[in-house]
């Protein structure tokens, strides 16, 4: 050993072993390395973090550049049951590699967010969430057998419970720094893209879920005979309370056309949609009536069906939309709901309801209602177009294809 490394005060034997008491200049040198130690343990950790995140980062740019493996719906209908249950194995697995992808996309779409809004509160909670799911989902194990399969769907019961918010928390988020917002081209895409995909992944976990309960009438989430006449009449019920808690009355809804029709079908999206354009046909009936609002005009629905797809038209006698905002009712607006009630007709366009699982919540004032039930009727292969008559009423036309028609299905 190289004698200048030997301690300068070595012990030795005898009483001489015990604590030698430190001078003040020894006490502070000694100090001041036990800081120097701490502070190199601390910059130890943070050094390990930025590598851990550094590598959790490039697991999800990496999973971001995999393209989705999207399903048709009539490859889900017609999968069939396998009395081992290795129709249930072979979807876990399928969602166990799809949705890191397809949650991998989205947080890449948080990123490319102009930095102000990205940096909103709200906003930033919800890309949070949607990296805590890409590692829960990307940690968890190969599913081989049952029992792993059933810790899978305890995690993705979770994962839809802990996202059940996120429309609304979107909403708020940019609503809260709507005047930054610069670029409606972009953050359009990015709505349309984001709500998308969530209402996909929703779809495909809820549909997993779903292949363990026994019901014939059901595929997963596929009802092999869906009636839009008794779907539409759930909602109308629901919108009519809603609306004769607000007004005291409601308008009467008659529904006409093809009202025996039966398909396979989702009613899912349709649990979405349909009580927003409800509710929007029955507030400007009522808002457009006030002084005789126990003698109003009936709400008028038509359902059309035929090879390639349906249609659900909603006729109203609410007044119909001003020309100045008619071409804007498809836009996703910001605005309060203060704002809303300064025009009685924007309040009942732009107030919408979003349905999280069976249960739909009021939320006012945020305008996302019309704009995100267009972006589902377009992912799923359809449309919702409006034709106004101002001063008369709104025609709204719901277009969804169908799962096993003829042309292509849509994929989710």
């Amino acid at each position: 050993v190289n004698p200048s490394c030997r301690p300068s005060h070595s012990p030795t034997p005898g009483p001489m072993l015990t604590k030698p008491s430190l001078s003040p200049e020894l006490y502070s040198d000694t100090c001041r390395s036990t800081s120097s130690m701490q502070g190199f343990s601390e910059l130890a950790r943070e050094r390990s973090k930025t590598v851990t995140s550094f590598y959790n980062q490039s697991a999800i740019d990496i999973s971001a550049e995999k393209a989705s493996v999207r399903l048709t719906l009539a490859t889900l209908l017609y999968s069939g049951k396998s009395p081992d249950g290795h129709h249930i194995l072979s979807s876990a697995k399928y969602l166990h590699k799809e949705l890191p992808v397809r949650i991998a996309h989205r947080i890449k779409g948080f990123r490319s967010l102009p930095f102000i809004i990205g940096c909103n509160p709200t906003i930033l909670q919800v890309h949070e969430l949607y990296i805590r799911a890409y590692h829960m989902l990307s940690d968890f194990p190969q599913i081989e057998d049952q029992d792993v399969e059933a810790r899978f769907c305890k995690l993705v019961q979770q994962l839809l419970d802990d996202h059940k918010d996120v429309v609304t928390m979107l909403a708020q988020g940019f609503k809260e720094c709507r005047k930054h917002m610069t670029d409606e081209a972009v953050l359009r895409s990015f709505l349309d893209s984001t709500l998308c995909s969530r209402l996909g992944i929703r779809m495909l976990a809820t549909h997993h879920l779903a292949l363990h309960e026994d019901n014939p009438d059901f595929v997963g989430i596929i009802c092999r005979r869906l009636s839009p006449k008794k779907i539409i009449e759930k909602w109308v019920d629901f919108a009519r309370r809603l609306c004769e808690h607000q007004y005291g009355n409601s308008p009467r809804v008659r529904i006409n056309g093809h009202v025996a029709a039966r398909f396979p079908f989702i009613p899912l999206p349709l649990d979405y949609i349909l009580p927003e354009l409800l509710k929007n046909a029955m507030r400007a009936t009522m808002e457009s009536h006030l002084n005789t609002p126990y003698n109003v005009p009936d709400v008028i629905i038509t359902i059309a069906n035929n090879d390639i797809d349906f249609v659900i038209r909603i006729s109203d006698r609410g007044g119909g939309i001003p020309h100045n905002i008619v071409d804007k009712v498809m836009d996703y607006h910001f605005s309060t709901a203060e704002e809303s009630a300064q025009d009685p007709r924007m309040s009942s366009l732009f107030d919408n309801i979003t349905n999280s699982g069976n249960q739909s919540n009021p939320m006012h004032g945020f305008g996302f209602g019309l704009p995100t039930s267009r972006a589902y009727a377009e992912y799923l292969g359809g449309s919702l177009s409006i034709q106004s008559m101002q001063g008369i009423g709104t025609d709204v036309y719901l277009r969804l294809r169908h799962i096993d028609g003829k042309g292509e299905s849509f994929r989710v």
